[in-house]
């Protein structure tokens, strides 16, 4: 869970995530469920915000049915397709979503 607080201070990747919505034209569902994935799984470290918005947009995209491809999901966001795909599995874990089963 996160605070109130920490949408303020991470107002910045929260712009980045809408952003990124836009480009990949998802709805506003995905939008809000990568935002609550993203906020309670926020890193200290700044090199890894940007890999944790861009497996919190990924996974968003599964739960809501408006999957992308990891490789999409990390051009909008700009990263690379390996940083997604790296993240994405234990993300969803500690979220405590299930993988999807294809």
């Amino acid at each position: 869970m996160y605070r109130a607080s920490d949408e303020v201070e991470h107002e910045q990747w929260l712009t980045e995530l809408a952003d990124a919505r836009e480009t990949l034209d998802l709805g506003e569902e995905t939008e809000v469920r990568a935002a609550d994935l993203f906020l309670s799984s926020v890193p200290d470290d700044d090199r890894s915000k940007r890999a944790v918005l861009a497996a919190s947009l990924y996974v968003a995209t599964l739960v809501t049915g408006e999957r992308r491809s990891q490789g999409e999901v990390a051009s909008a966001v700009g990263v690379s397709r390996l940083t997604v795909q790296q993240r994405w599995k234990d993300l969803l874990e500690t979220a405590g979503l299930d993988a999807p089963d294809w």
